[in-house]
């Protein structure tokens, strides 16, 4: 039957349920019309699925930058159709993702989550990530639409932007994906130009659908939709979640009032139906239904779970979802986003050493995705630790160095979740791989929770050494913690600042001290009295726990020590989820902690040291002049250990290029505000974010857009161009095959100052044995030789150089083109 006739069938009543999230997670489903439940689930990097635990586990991809830093949209469309894959093996028909904001400020606590600083490569990959993860049948909501590139006051931030900006800088990546087909978009917490966005109807309504010709469902990011009539006449049409919140049945209200035109909520409904259709929830009687997709042997999770969704006839099939191997892709996009900054003297690949010296908190404890939202649970992680000890012929010596982190680890040993009654009655005991409680949106299945009064961890934790541990609650509300039967903490933590968001993935921790002795097991638990709200459930606690430490001092002495014994050291530094999250924005570009002493320190030990960066955005490195080599990681998925290990020998080539430009010091970076003033942030830079206002202040940056080095050379030989097609020629110059990133720059022969020096334009990855010669095409695109006028898009007619090279600073080869 089609969707007209479906839309007949309801009443306003059933039309308006439809809007409006029936829980945390999904759309409720319509038997009379065989509409299915439509479940939606966070997850740029792995599918979370509505359990917000590790009972289901996900696979664990690279982070999106990092997906940005392979800059192989062929790679990037594969882990959309892994990532299909986990979606229908979750019974999930929606992901909300990928994330196209852009990296407009360093600071920016998200940019880890997003790709780029350049509107083009940002909108060539998210477009390679929506047709990856649609053609699998699932659908994509691209997010934050518009201009949510930072965090702070996200909820109520207004974002004053120019037309010109908006059109040519923020809102690029978005016309891209809706060209490549996107199912759905996600509208942005912030207001632009005075108008929340769930409210801005120029931008919704007037571009997005009726200029751009989007077909796909607007979905609110969660708790974004505040008002009634002003979101459904400005473009909204799925107010998340649910089932409170400002439709339901103040919109039929609103409706039978004049207030809201029905032939609005007719057109709602006709897009979540159409969407519905396209992911296989709304069944179509004129066809038999295909049968599901069944998970492959390589799946991270259990083969077992919630039925998956079948795409419908006329939707997008499962294309090629069995062939792909998870755990080995998961490996190589981590190994081909790693980023060589620096290799003095060809130090890397290692080659053949006899001992390693591996240095740092984050060696042994891998952080491997950015919190929030972004954060998903896999079955395995491999720590650098545990990657080069996997190799078995070289001797790995590990030092910790120092601890940077603010809040204490989980434990990692296995633990209970007790889900009590107001009397303390046991109503479901679930295990957990470590001591980190959360559950968000939706309970365990066999939690009933009407009778939901409390969350308890226990655990038994056996020291490894005698004297001082410290323990921790992180979380908010109140809480008890006990140590074999005392009771050690009884109070209640209350969280600051005003992001609910942030109570929930980046709650305040509170810490005990307990002395124990080496070898003697104690019984822990935390209870945490809670409920649910509306069937909806809010829990997210973690119990942390720190053995007794020397102290930094100490620590570091101890790790200069291993590094001059040692043939090679490698030290692992990182931010932590402290300083890098959602919910709040860096305050500075400094490694946190005393990592930056600990790494002169190791280096002045020992010239052949490797420092690995593992950060989602720039960080300074006062040290860079003084170690041999630096490798950019990127939070690179459950796989870290093994790719490094792959890339430190040479099994792999770090085949990455900076997605964004990285300084020497925070004080250089010609674009640097997230701080409100007066409830807004303005854009008053324009154009110029990125390398583009880097060129435009003539300032020389650490590490320029689309730097990275391989482990062999490479000559540009040839250009060539006809009409607006660009053919180069380069040749691999060196011992071994290798991977090109063939970047194309397009700049005004006649520039207008007003303008940036050159932008992106194409670019293509290209692959040679040693010595052997290989050709790219490209074709610029028109909407590079256009700009954004009063009365439209405009071709600016005129000679242009186009540049080919290794990043926007290292130009080899040059023709012009003309238009």
């Amino acid at each position: 039957m089609d969707i007209e006739s479906l839309i007949g069938r309801l009443d306003l009543s059933a039309k308006v349920r439809l809007l409006t999230g029936a829980d945390m997670w999904s759309l409720p489903a319509l038997p009379e019309i065989g509409l299915r439940r439509l479940v939606m689930s966070d997850g740029p990097i792995g599918v979370r699925g509505e359990q917000w635990s590790c009972a289901d586990p996900s696979i664990a991809l690279p982070s999106p930058t990092a997906l940005a830093a392979t800059w192989d949209v062929a790679l990037v469309r594969r882990a959309g159709r892994l990532l299909a894959r986990e979606a229908r093996r979750k019974g999930v028909h929606v992901l909300l993702a990928p994330t196209l904001n852009l990296h407009r400020s360093p600071l920016g606590g998200r940019h880890f989550e997003c790709f780029s600083e350049d509107p083009y490569l940002t909108g060539e990959l998210g477009a390679a990530y929506v047709e990856g993860v649609q053609e699998g049948g699932v659908g994509t909501t691209p997010k934050h639409f518009v201009a949510n590139d930072f965090e702070t006051d996200r909820f109520t931030v207004n974002v004053r932007v120019g037309e010109k900006a908006l059109r040519e800088v923020y809102l690029a990546p978005f016309e891209r994906v809706v060209q490549a087909g996107a199912w759905g978009m996600m509208a942005a917490y912030n207001s632009v130009n005075g108008t929340t966005m769930t409210e801005h109807r120029a931008l919704q309504r007037d571009l997005l659908k009726d200029e751009w010709g989007f077909d796909g469902c607007v979905v609110s990011d969660w708790t974004a939709a505040r008002s009634t009539a002003a979101t459904a006449e400005g473009g909204l049409d799925v107010a998340m979640p649910g089932p409170s919140g400002p439709w339901g049945e103040k919109l039929e209200a609103a409706v039978r009032e004049g207030r809201v035109a029905e032939e609005v909520v007719d057109d709602q409904v006709r897009r979540v139906l159409r969407l519905a259709r396209r992911v296989g929830a709304l069944e179509d009687s004129s066809s038999p239904s295909p049968a599901p997709s069944s998970p492959s042997k390589d799946s991270s999770g259990p083969s077992s779970g919630p039925a998956a969704p079948s795409p419908a006839a006329g939707s997008a099939p499962a294309v090629g979802d069995t062939e792909i191997d998870g755990t080995a892709l998961a490996r190589q996009v981590a190994a081909r986003s790693f980023t060589l900054l620096r290799n003095e003297g060809g130090l890397l690949p290692l080659g053949t050493v006899r001992s390693v010296a591996l240095i740092g908190s984050a060696a042994g404890e891998a952080r491997v995705m950015g919190g929030g939202s972004a954060q998903v649970f896999p079955a395995r992680v491999v720590s650098p630790l545990e990657g080069l000890r996997g190799r078995g012929d070289v001797e790995v010596r590990h030092a910790l160095g120092t601890d940077p982190r603010v809040r204490l680890a989980p434990l990692a040993t296995p633990a209970r979740a007790l889900f009590l009654d107001a009397t303390g009655e046991i109503l479901a005991a679930h295990p957990l791989a470590g001591t980190e409680a959360r559950w968000i949106g939706s309970l365990p299945p066999d939690v009933d929770p009407g009778r939901l009064a409390a969350v308890e961890i226990r655990t038994v934790h056996t020291p490894g050494a005698s004297g001082p541990h410290e323990f921790s609650i992180a979380g908010v509300g109140a809480f008890t913690m006990r140590i074999d039967g005392h009771t050690v903490f009884d109070g209640t933590i209350t969280a600051e600042g005003g992001d609910p968001a942030a109570a929930f993935l980046s709650p305040p921790e509170r810490r005990i001290t307990a002395t124990l002795a080496a070898g003697t097991p104690v019984e822990l638990s935390v209870r945490h009295p809670t409920g649910a709200f509306g069937r909806m459930a809010f829990v997210s606690f973690t119990v942390g726990h720190a053995d007794p430490s020397p102290g930094d001092d100490a620590l570091i002495a101890e790790a200069v020590d291993v590094a001059a014994g040692a043939d090679v050291a490698v030290v692992v530094a990182s931010t932590t989820p402290e300083v890098e999250s959602e919910g709040f924005d860096r305050t500075g570009l400094a490694l946190p902690g005393r990592q930056d002493e600990l790494i002169a320190r190791v280096a002045g030990a020992n010239p052949r040291t490797v420092v690995v960066v593992n950060a989602g955005s720039p960080v300074e490195m006062p040290w860079l002049e003084q170690v041999a080599a630096v490798l950019l990681t990127w939070f690179p998925g459950q796989e870290a250990g093994d790719a490094l290990a792959d890339v430190l020998f040479g099994d792999a080539e770090p085949g990455g290029r900076l997605p964004t430009t990285w300084p020497v010091h925070q004080s250089d970076v010609p674009v640097l505000n997230v701080t409100p003033a007066g409830g807004e942030v303005a854009y008053d830079e324009g154009l110029f974010i990125g390398y583009r206002a880097w060129e435009r202040a003539g300032r020389t940056p650490a590490f320029w857009f689309g730097h990275g080095l391989g482990y062999t050379t490479w000559s540009y030989d040839t250009i060539a161009v006809t009409g607006t097609t660009v053919t180069v020629a380069v040749t691999n110059t060196g011992r071994r095959a290798g991977r090109e990133v063939v970047q194309f720059y397009l700049a005004a022969v006649d520039r207008d100052p007003d303008r940036p020096a050159r932008r992106l334009a194409a670019f293509d990855v290209v692959d040679a044995g040693p010595g052997q010669t290989v050709v790219t095409t490209v074709h610029l695109p028109e909407r590079a030789f256009q700009v954004w006028t009063e009365e439209g898009w405009r071709t600016v007619s005129g000679d242009y150089t186009v540049e080919a090279g290794r990043s926007v600073a290292d130009r080899r080869l040059a023709a012009t083109v003309t238009v």
